[in-house]
């Protein structure tokens, strides 16, 4: 018997995914309403004080209006109960003047994906913008690319004229030297107080929350060089002599409103190049049709909107027109263009009874289908939901870099207060002022947003690239991992086949006959999923018998099934099975053994524990399983099969593909322990199979791969899909994990690298050599020119051939 007889009771469904449909998963639940406070994720709420994510068992929570609240710590707690109005009705000062959202839509931040709420704003732990954890092809722009733009573009002049002013005042212009200080703090007020005043904001908020993150340096640095310009305006006389420069005491204006701006021009090019990362996303939604033509039961027909077919609807397809959602043909035949969906160029013929996927392409023929699925349950909203998942999951790479991150912020304004005393104390006249400006320049430079977006930058272009591909990863560990295997266990059924198996013949043995013998094992196949078992009944019902009704079914996964038909007990599967239930085969061990040598599935009858017949069923293999594997071999990987068939059979379908490591009548036990013996020998494993008797050795390997033809337990417990069932998915997913983890490496090298030259050459380390100071202006344009590199040089992914 092969090795993938599933029934519903045979392996449950993986916790939290009982009764979803693939790809569901994944994420924290997106159920908010406008009195309650975020969910984080699934079992985190948000502290409306600091913004943390906090567990919902927390022993810190208080009520308030009838709503439960939770906090990181007690001091939040005291806070909220000392003003619970206040933080209830309050939103994020900086995007308090921006456009709402969209009923229903979710943010996140790009960097942790852990955080999630209702409306926009930023990142309570590094204070990125957030933004829409699924895009929409009718969303308006970035609410805070619009707040940003409108900032910038209105204090920009102020700031042209406060640093024209603190360059040439003095000589263009016949202004007193005390009386220009007054003059640049009222035209630079407004761009800092104004323009700048998110970015306090989220310095305040990294403060009070203790995640020190870009904003902290932004907002000490251009804060420290306000605030000092400001006191050394109205009380100059509290400032030595040697503060005085050109007649009037040194200001930094300037160098403040100059920084905001940049600030803000960073952040606009930021947020551009951000959202081309959900352009795969995009362009997957873009494939859905808006109408559908369906056939009413008068037979009257009439387009109607997508959103208003339900399941059993008729709908007519003509040529030229997609696949208003997923269904089967009932009359028609026609060829689909399903590229979009699987990336497989070539149209598929399509006929009555075969399923045609939504958002596909009908090339000629006119159709007529009836809708199975509609809504989130097609196979085109959960690879966009995928696709969303992998998107916003942390890299392991990435969970360094945060780490490295959160100590950096703090090394930093260490590394700027020793830059201000030492200035002050060892450096040349105005000493001083020579510090202040290269602790500002220091705490700019360093600003850790190129570090932060070096990997998810890369995780989302990828995953989006591989889905236009018919390959998703649900997170972005499988990425990561995916390039290190380097042995593949291939179940055969669905994987290295085609899952379409043909029923070949029945042989009866005593006073059965051929028939009776097909009729009773196809009435115990009723209870079965499984394809051969599909196989086997539909071949009866082709000729026309009778099937009886089966009492007592039971399923043994990867071996057969068991039941009562007619008053007597049948047991149908493979040689495992029989021995297990101590059925005497030896007499027909030969010839079952000869029929398997040509690759055909065979499957003994025992009636009431007495061997009563054969049965066999073929599945070619694949057309693309060859080339699929001189592929991976051609790369290295060793790949072993593994089948619940009789080893004759495994035999003849190992020895043509080439495969010289294979097992037969293997249990779901035995290909969890293989994987786990493989494993413990130092090897890095991946799985793939498309039944629910692979599940755990998915759930077990390294990396799970699942045929997108296959089951949908084999497909929660997979990280890799193959929407198609194609093995040369798997080539190219190696090679697109290799690609993305090298483009990680170089945004990481990169941003190390420009903060290890950027960070001493602003503390002056070079000046007694060079004489070269960094301008804080200077270095706030290569903070922002840093974010804006990584993320072209993620973009890069785009464009590459896998």
């Amino acid at each position: 018997m092969n090795d993938q007889r599933p029934h519903p009771h045979t392996l449950p469904p993986a916790p939290g995914h009982a009764g979803e449909d693939l790809f569901a998963q994944g994420g924290g639940h997106q159920h908010t309403t406008a009195k309650q406070l975020t969910l984080v994720t699934a079992t985190e709420e948000r502290d409306p004080v600091c913004g943390m994510a906090v567990k919902r068992d927390t022993p810190y929570r208080s009520n308030y209006a009838g709503t439960r609240y939770v906090f990181c710590s007690a001091a939040c707690q005291r806070k909220f109960e000392a003003e619970p109005a206040r933080y209830v009705h309050s939103h994020d000062a900086s995007v308090s003047d921006e456009a709402s959202a969209a009923p229903g839509t979710v943010y996140t931040c790009p960097m942790h994906p852990e955080i999630r709420q209702d409306h926009p704003g930023s990142c309570p732990k590094c204070g990125m913008a957030l933004e829409p954890v699924m895009p929409s092809l009718d969303a308006d722009e970035h609410p805070e690319l619009v707040a940003f733009r409108r900032r910038f573009w209105w204090t920009l002049p102020l700031t042209i004229a406060t640093v024209l002013l603190a360059m040439l005042g003095e000589h263009a212009w016949a202004i007193e030297p005390p009386a220009q200080n007054w003059v640049e703090l009222a035209l630079s007020a407004p761009v800092v107080l104004w323009a700048g005043f998110p970015i306090y904001v989220r310095c305040l908020q990294s403060l009070r929350s203790r995640s020190p993150n870009m904003w902290t340096l932004i907002g000490l640095g251009t804060g420290a060089a306000f605030v000092y310009s400001v006191a050394a305006t109205v009380a100059p006389d509290l400032f030595p002599r040697s503060f005085v420069v050109h007649g009037r005491i040194a200001v930094y204006f300037e160098a403040a409103a100059a920084i905001i701006s940049l600030t803000l021009l960073g952040q606009i090019f930021e947020l551009r190049a951000r959202s081309q990362t959900s352009a795969a996303i995009k362009s997957l939604l873009g494939l859905a049709p808006k109408t559908a033509r369906r056939i009413n039961p008068d037979g009257s027909e009439e387009d109607i909107p997508l959103t208003h077919v339900h399941v059993g609807d008729l709908l007519r397809v003509r040529p030229g027109e997609k696949v208003p959602t997923d269904g089967v043909v009932v009359d028609g035949a026609s060829a689909i263009d399903e590229s979009m969906i699987t990336g497989e160029p070539l149209p598929v013929s399509k006929g009555a009874g075969d399923h045609v996927i939504g958002s596909t392409l009908n090339a000629s023929g006119s159709l007529i289908m009836r809708s199975e699925k509609v809504g989130a349950q097609t196979v085109l909203s959960q690879i966009v939901q995928m696709v969303a998942q992998a998107q916003r999951s942390k890299a392991p790479m990435q969970r360094m870099a945060d780490q490295v991150a959160g100590v950096f912020v703090l090394v930093v304004v260490a590394i700027a207060v020793l830059a201000f005393f030492g200035w002050g104390f060892f450096g040349p006249e105005p000493s001083w002022v020579f510090g202040l400006v290269n602790a500002v320049a220091v705490l700019i430079i360093a600003c850790p947003c190129a570090l932060g977006l070096a990997t998810p930058m890369s995780i989302m272009v990828a995953s989006g690239k591989a889905a236009t591909q018919g390959i998703l990863f649900r997170d972005a560990a499988a990425i990561e991992h995916f390039r290190k295997v380097d042995t593949l266990i291939v179940d055969k059924t669905g994987t290295l086949t085609e899952g379409r198996p043909v029923f070949d013949r029945a042989l009866a043995f005593d006073s059965l006959d051929e028939t009776t013998v097909l009729r009773l094992a196809a009435s115990l196949d009723q209870g079965s999923e499984h394809p051969l078992a599909a196989t086997i009944v539909a071949a009866a019902r082709e000729r026309g018998l009778t099937l009886a009704k089966v009492e007592h079914f039971a399923s043994d996964a990867g071996m057969g099934v068991r039941g009562s038909v007619d008053g007597h007990q049948l047991i149908l599967g493979n040689a495992s099975l029989m021995r297990q239930e101590q059925v005497t085969i030896e007499s027909q061990a030969l010839r079952a053994n000869a029929l398997g040598q040509y690759g055909a599935s065979v499957m003994y009858l025992a009636v009431d524990r007495k061997l009563a017949g054969l049965l066999t069923v073929s599945d070619p293999v694949k057309a693309s399983t060859p080339e699929a594997l001189s592929a991976l071999k051609a790369a290295g990987i060793r790949v072993v099969m593994a089948s619940g068939d009789s080893i004759a059979t495994a035999r003849a379908v190992a020895g043509p593909l080439g495969i010289d490591e294979f097992y037969g009548e293997v249990k779901p036990a035995d290909k969890l322990a293989l994987v786990a013996k493989l494993q413990s020998e130092g090897h890095v494993v991946a799985m793939a199979g498309d039944g629910i008797n692979d599940a755990p050795a998915l759930a077990k390997a390294d990396v799970g791969i699942a045929m997108g033809t296959g089951t949908d337990v084999a497909m929660h417990s997979a990280q890799v899909t193959l929407v198609k069932g194609d093995l040369r998915g798997l080539a190219r997913a190696r090679e697109l994990s290799q690609a993305t983890i090298a483009n990680m490496k170089q945004n990481l090298g990169f941003a190390f690298v420009y903060n290890a030259l950027g960070i001493p050459l602003a503390a002056g380390v070079l000046y007694p050599f060079t004489g070269w100071l960094l301008s804080p202006m200077i270095a706030a344009l290569a903070m922002s020119l840093s974010s804006v590199s990584v993320i072209s040089n993620a973009l890069r992914l785009r464009t590459q051939v896998f």
